[in-house]
């Protein structure tokens, strides 16, 4: 064997390293993105199974659908607070959402009828108390997810009827 060969051995395993190299760098990023996503998917349910979410959601239930800002407040404080934490809440939700940080399908899936649901009830609220502040992007994530939702939300099939024959992986 002479230098030659030796050099062009010694490319190509430097290429091959190179490559190989490449490809786990790539696994890697792969498996960081699901990572994200699943820590993200966790912190999301987090915010759903809150006891603060869950008592906001249950005082603006009875609300009427499109309830003005007058019967809010004659309802009191704690709806006002109600209905600040669900817009923050889900305007927070909606910024993940648009930055593909949130996965749309799992939001949809976990809270898309709950977000679509306090739109209706909340809008011409939010709608308000926007003029009110003088600040048009006041809850503007809260509105843009919930018109997402209501474009791909399936409404006519909800999941225990949709998913009836899953069966879970062994």
């Amino acid at each position: 064997m002479n230098l030659q060969d030796l050099g062009n051995i010694a490319q190509a395993v430097g290429a091959a390293t190179v490559v190989a190299g490449a490809i786990f760098a790539l696994v890697q990023f792969i498996e960081y993105k699901k990572q994200r996503q699943d820590a993200v998917a966790a912190e999301v349910m987090r915010t759903f199974i809150g006891a603060e979410l869950a008592r906001a959601l249950t005082i603006l239930r009875g609300m009427p659908d499109a309830v003005s800002a007058e019967r809010l407040r004659d309802e009191g404080f704690e709806a006002e607070y109600a209905a600040v934490l669900v817009c923050t809440t889900f305007e927070t939700l909606g910024v993940l959402v648009y930055r593909r940080i949130a996965p749309f399908p799992l939001v949809v899936e976990l809270a898309g009828g709950i977000v679509v649901v306090m739109w209706r009830k909340l809008g011409p609220w939010l709608i308000q108390i926007r003029e009110e502040q003088r600040q048009p992007s006041w809850a503007e994530w809260f509105e843009w997810l919930a018109r997402q939702c209501e474009r791909w939300k399936d409404e006519d099939k909800p999941a225990y009827i949709k998913y009836a024959n899953w069966v879970p992986r062994r």
